[in-house]
């Protein structure tokens, strides 16, 4: 009996003895914590997208408390307000942010693009590329699987019922996760004001896209002829479209009405692309 209070006594001096080293030790070797870090933390919208280059909200909000050389305004979701409450925490200049908004580079849609088999697998774009390539004729469409939409964190991507998913311009934040996923990077980032956009992405002749699809640029050039101010250009059998100089020069965008896929579209946003406007408008 004895024996066993005297073991109890010497667990609990033990017990006492660490705590105390623990909590000196505790005092003695901590690490400061620049309280401006938090406070950065707290003005991000916690989306940890990754759109800043850094692995979460947590990360970046060290990174530019604590590394001069990283700027306050890489929060893409966060846009210009966030950009200025981290730029005065911080103690630097935020430099303007231009905003983005997510591209759907296809209008294939089920009525338009051609299937070449029947795919039953786990319902996800990377998956289904990884499969001979996935079940679309065209090795550069949208395969429709919803991987982009299912990794959205702002609700910003809807799959339509035509198979192609839809953004949806006022919860889009050009964060840019859609385009990192997307196995055949079909989806890009562009400025929301853009004037027109090419709703394809292959680099195939002319004859293999309008074999696999209805709706895609076939290379011919006349959108790039009809051009005054040049802003178009034929690269890899696809059309190409400088949207500075379209922005800057273009009121009447002629290029659309020469296209006879209409691969080339007025930039309309929140609709499947290709359904920007009736078929006889352009």
């Amino acid at each position: 009996m004895i024996t066993a209070i005297y073991a109890v006594l010497a667990m609990v001096g033990l017990g006492i003895f660490f705590g105390f080293f623990i909590s000196f030790a505790n005092k003695k070797w901590a690490v400061e914590i620049d309280p401006r870090i938090h406070e950065v933390e707290d003005a991000l919208p916690k989306g940890q997208c990754g759109a800043c280059g850094y692995p979460g909200c947590m990360a970046y909000a060290e990174a530019v408390v604590t590394n001069a050389d990283v700027p306050p305004n890489l929060c893409a979701p966060g846009k210009d307000a966030v950009a200025q409450k981290v730029a005065e925490i911080t103690g630097k200049k935020a430099e303007a942010m231009e905003p983005k908004i997510a591209f759907v580079r296809c209008a294939g849609t089920y009525e338009k693009a051609v299937r070449t088999s029947l795919y039953k697998g786990i319902s996800d774009c990377v998956s289904a590329n990884m499969l001979q390539g996935g079940d679309k004729g065209c090795t550069y469409g949208c395969l429709g699987y919803g991987t982009c939409v299912k990794v959205c964190m702002f609700d910003a991507l809807k799959m339509s019922p035509e198979g192609i998913p839809v953004v949806n311009p006022d919860k889009c934040t050009g964060c840019g996760k859609c385009t990192t996923v997307c196995p055949r990077a079909i989806i890009t980032l562009v400025s929301p004001d853009v004037m027109v956009k090419v709703n394809c992405n292959s680099k195939d002749k002319g004859a293999v896209v309008r074999k696999n699809c209805k709706a895609g640029c076939i290379g011919c050039g006349l959108c790039a002829k009809e051009c005054p101010y040049g802003a178009i250009k034929i690269e890899n059998f696809l059309a190409i479209v400088d949207s500075s100089i379209c922005k800057e020069k273009c009121s009447d965008p002629v290029c659309l009405a020469k296209c006879p896929t209409k691969a080339i579209r007025p930039a309309i946003w929140g609709v499947v692309p290709g359904k920007e406007v009736a078929e006889a408008q352009v």
